[in-house]
């Protein structure tokens, strides 16, 4: 390859190879499953406003020290612990974003901090439901979506007090069917394959109401017969 055109490769390659890298980075940075990351929830981020100079770390155990926060300015909410949040704001000298304590803030909601360790407490459970492929009465249908996939039937009725409808999931097992079979020289006799069906293996149906689930029935007792429920979702109007 002549070097001109080595060069030009390189120099069309090489932005490339950072965009990836930076992607890795930050899926990276957005899969600690102890942690509820907002931008996934709400459509507008939420923002608190910073009442005292606090220290912001890098980590949320907060070992590692990145520098101030400064106070009298509203910052974005990004992520959230049961103990430490995760903002992005103005630092001493420039842009910064880590993990800061609840202490530094304040919010036109004065139960804010009770209300996020309740968001974070839903989301935790919600995450391991999804991950088990299981739903809950209180998760939303884009929750059960994540969990079980798109349903197999759905109904959907509306009227004057809003919407509601039925996600039926239909799971089914392959069943393969033989045949008894004679060697007509040795006399043997075997099994020889058929054919295979797809036969039901399992139902689950799930009621909801304005996008909210109420009602989860499944055919197939997977949980001892305990019925499965979160805290709906919350709304935040600060």
């Amino acid at each position: 390859m002549k070097p001109g055109l080595l060069l030009l490769f390189l120099a069309l390659l090489l932005p490339v190879s950072a965009q990836i890298q930076r992607k890795e980075r930050k899926s990276l940075l957005d899969s600690d499953p102890g942690v509820v990351y907002l931008e996934r929830l709400f459509a507008e981020p939420l923002e608190l406003k910073v009442i005292k100079d606090a220290p912001v770390f890098s980590d949320k155990e907060g070992k590692h020290r990145l520098g101030t926060l400064k106070a009298d300015q509203t910052v974005r909410l990004e992520a959230i612990t049961d103990r430490i949040y995760r903002v992005r704001g103005r630092g001493t000298r420039d842009g910064i974003a880590g993990w800061v304590a609840p202490w530094a803030f304040t919010s036109a909601d004065p139960q804010f901090v009770a209300r996020l360790k309740e968001l974070y407490g839903r989301q935790i459970q919600v995450q391991a439901l999804i991950e088990a492929r299981q739903v809950a009465v209180g998760m939303t249908l884009d929750e059960v979506s994540q969990a079980l996939g798109k349903p197999t039937k759905t109904s959907i009725r509306k009227t004057e007090k809003g919407e509601s409808g039925r996600w039926e999931y239909i799971q089914y097992e392959e069943v393969k069917h033989y045949i008894t079979r004679v060697d007509p020289v040795t006399g043997a006799v075997f099994r020889q394959l058929s054919h295979i069906t797809q036969e039901e293996k399992g139902r689950t149906n799930v009621e909801f109401q304005d996008s909210v689930v109420t009602a989860v029935e499944e055919s197939e007792d997977r949980q001892g017969g305990n019925v499965r429920i979160v805290v709906p979702p919350l709304v935040f109007g600060w």
